[in-house]
């Protein structure tokens, strides 16, 4: 992850987590979408935003949000292997999870030249590869 992301993200969390706090659950949320946008590139931010979000709609008993985190957590494991993230998507259950989305101005910068497929092509060898040396470990 790219230090300038990575301490974007940071930034993001720690205001949400703050107004979570406060229990200012409305701009936590909007907070941790920002983070989402950021974040949903990699694997643990991409977790931990959903994580997050999910704490809010159990907190505001929305059991939309609820049941739509449930299923967005479960989803990154193979949103992460195979690019499965449309950019600028916001991760809340309103919106839907395949929908790309405008980035805002301020962080579109952070994420310039940001490309999935790009990747999609680094991890898919990587994964295959594990899973190779998984297999031939118990089957040969």
């Amino acid at each position: 992850m790219k230090t300038a992301i990575q301490t974007a993200f940071g930034h993001e969390m720690s205001l949400a987590k703050e107004a979570y706090s406060r229990d200012q659950l409305d701009e936590a949320f909007h907070l941790l979408e920002r983070a989402h946008i950021l974040g949903q590139r990699y694997f643990t931010t991409h977790f931990i935003s959903h994580w997050w979000m999910l704490k809010v709609g159990i907190r505001k008993t929305d059991w939309r949000e609820i049941r739509g985190q449930v299923l967005r957590i479960i989803a990154v494991i193979p949103g992460y292997l195979f690019g499965w993230v449309p950019k600028g998507n916001t991760g809340g259950a309103g919106v839907s999870a395949l929908k790309p989305m405008p980035i805002p101005d301020d962080l579109a910068t952070l994420l310039k030249g940001y490309n999935v497929w790009t990747d999609v092509t680094l991890r898919v060898p990587i994964w295959a590869a594990i899973s190779v040396f998984i297999w031939l470990g118990l089957f040969a």
